[in-house]
């Protein structure tokens, strides 16, 4: 049975609610793609702008090798910001995938080192139509589960303590509801969400999607300052480029006050993007826990699941401190990979005192009540 399709002879509220669901998940898909996206082109427009003197005579020089000088100018500016903001998200994925991942601290597994993990994610993978992801265990007693999303390929990420929970069925339950994010592509979408929510809660780095892994901080910023000097000089002799010490001023001016309003802005900027990602969160758990369910054709099994690892978090030890918000909006439970945070998911905060209040998962009870519909549905069509 295709994990999509809608149960045989569900009660027509039932079968009204699932197909509101997988709208509502789709238009939220969207809408935060959107939000990242126009967030992304403003700061681009920003540096376009600022780097203009010295990229305008640049441009003008290529406008003129192709033999096209009467390119209206918004659509230089066009062919210069759109393949940057594509650039820049791209970037901004990679390096959240990136730090996600070593946030976590999973070790990618093979079918040698896991034999049964890797057959039973390949098996779910083959029935559900998706091509299986690459597979990652965490050291962590906390029973959970996430997935982060690439363009092409995704990360599943189990804690040992779940594996060491859950007996057969429940195991694949939670494997198969993994599966179904990778399949409806909102793995990829939420962990490029979470980008701009690190940045401005102190999490993350622009420099950081610029650059290696392996370079330090230091050595990112010594690399900004000389590649802007190198900039200036090569605009100042080549392109006779702006040097008088009126600009200078200028310039310094402008980044005095980024450092200074820089973070609050960011912080305001982010804060649509917090609240569609934990409402993405939300849709995409009830999403996936139908599309889980029918996929192993057990919803019992992943409500079984959910509730035992739901209360198992009070009894684990809160000694491994692995959780941000952005790793508990991922997860299949919101608690991460320890139970020092409240599974509600609430009262994070963004630089600037921005407050952020949205649950990021449906409550477990809501979740197992549809998982309950969906099995009796599924009953009800022999």
């Amino acid at each position: 049975m295709s994990p999509d399709a809608p149960p045989t002879t569900a009660d027509p509220s039932t079968r009204d609610r699932h197909a509101d669901d997988a709208t509502d998940l789709r238009r939220r898909v969207v809408v935060t793609l959107l939000a990242v996206l126009a967030i992304d082109t403003a700061f681009v427009l920003v540096v376009t702008a600022l780097l203009s003197p010295w990229l305008r005579p640049i441009g003008d020089a290529l406008v003129a090798a192709l033999g096209v000088p009467g390119t209206p100018t918004a659509v230089r500016w066009l062919a210069v910001v759109v393949p940057c903001v594509a650039l820049f998200a791209w970037a901004q994925l990679r390096y959240t995938r990136r730090e996600l991942l070593a946030e976590v601290d999973a070790d990618p597994i093979t079918a040698e080192s896991h034999p049964a993990l890797h057959d039973r994610v390949a098996r779910l993978a083959q029935q559900g139509g998706t091509t299986p992801p690459t597979v990652a265990v965490a050291d962590s007693p906390v029973p959970n589960s996430l997935t982060v999303g690439g363009l092409r390929d995704a990360t599943l990420v189990v804690s040992t303590g779940l594996l060491e929970t859950l007996d057969d069925e429940r195991l694949d339950a939670v494997l198969a509801h993994e599966l179904a994010h990778v399949r409806n592509r909102d793995a990829a979408i939420l962990t490029l969400a979470t980008f701009l929510p690190a940045v401005a809660g102190g999490e993350a780095s622009f420099l950081g999607v610029l650059f290696p892994a392996s370079w330090s901080d230091g050595a990112r910023k010594a690399t900004v300052v000389v590649g802007l000097l190198a900039l200036f000089v090569v605009g100042a002799v080549v392109f006779d480029g702006p040097v008088g010490a009126g600009y200078l001023v200028g310039v310094a001016g402008l980044v005095g006050f980024s450092l200074v309003f820089g973070g609050v802005a960011l912080g305001v900027a982010a804060a649509p993007v917090v609240t569609l990602g934990r409402r993405l969160s939300r849709a995409r758990e009830l999403q996936a826990d139908r599309a889980g369910a029918l996929l192993t054709g057990n919803p019992s099994a992943l409500a079984d699941a959910l509730a035992t690892l739901d209360a198992s978090v009070a009894d684990t030890p809160a000694d491994d401190l692995r959780t941000t918000a952005s790793i508990r909006e991922l997860c299949l439970l919101p608690h991460g990979f320890d139970d020092a945070v409240s599974s509600e998911g609430v009262g994070d905060s963004l630089a600037g005192g921005v407050p952020v209040s949205i649950r990021s998962h449906p409550p477990t009870e809501e979740r197992i009540a549809r998982l309950r519909d969906v099995a009796r549905a599924l009953e009800s069509g022999g």
